[in-house]
């Protein structure tokens, strides 16, 4: 009998080493899990949000630059906020030594495409930098701007598809929303968070169309 169980617990132990293995294999080999943003506040609270924020007529684009926003900046060592970003929205991204993205997969909430290939993807400012010039920011220092245009702590920069965030242009809610009626909901929470932080105005058409976004969430 000493001799069958010790058999039995050979077989116990090789079993329970081969599952080991495979679950270890499985770790190493299961895609990687699409990141995102940092989460915006909730519905409610974007709702609470909406109504602190400023209303007034929108402000005017004279004097209007991207340079006044400088972007992208260096976050760490030869990384720049760009390569940050698609680091972090991405699955299994693979970056050289000088930070840029040489493989993985992007997938844009805007519009459900997929895209394998960084240079098909745009980092969008979820508020435009020249939306934020008419509602309050060409008051501000350029350090100021500067630090909006890199905002990693908010939900302000999202990786997306090249062409799509090129049709947004600088266009707020009432104007403009994602081709994909599933992420209204999430675009108008982020678009609110940002500008509160911010302390940026919104205009009134600006504000009902998140209103009716945000009652519907």
């Amino acid at each position: 009998m000493s001799g069958l169980y010790a058999r039995r617990a050979t077989r116990t132990a090789v079993f329970a080493a081969s599952v080991a293995l495979a679950s270890a294999t499985a770790l190493l080999t299961a895609p990687e899990a699409q990141a995102a943003p940092p989460t915006p506040v909730s519905a409610a609270t974007a709702r609470t949000y909406l109504g602190q924020l400023t209303v007034k007529t929108e402000g005017s684009s004279s004097g209007y630059s991207r340079d006044k926003f400088p972007h992208w900046i260096t976050q760490s060592g030869a990384c720049n906020t760009r390569e940050v970003v698609l680091k972090r929205d991405g699955s299994g991204v693979v970056q050289d030594s000088s930070c840029a993205a040489v493989s993985g997969s992007w997938y844009s909430p805007y519009d459900g495409a997929t895209w394998y290939a960084a240079s098909d993807v745009d980092i969008d400012h979820i508020v435009p930098l020249a939306e934020a010039w008419r509602s309050g920011a060409s008051s501000w220092s350029t350090s100021s701007r500067q630090a909006f245009a890199n905002d990693l702590t908010r939900p302000q920069l999202i990786a997306v598809t090249d062409n799509v965030n090129q049709s947004k242009g600088d266009q707020d809610p009432a104007e403009w929303m994602p081709p994909s009626s599933s992420y209204h909901c999430m675009y108008a929470r982020m678009w609110v968070h940002t500008k509160h932080y911010w302390n940026l105005s919104v205009d009134s058409a600006e504000k009902s169309a998140l209103q009716s976004v945000l009652n519907g969430c």
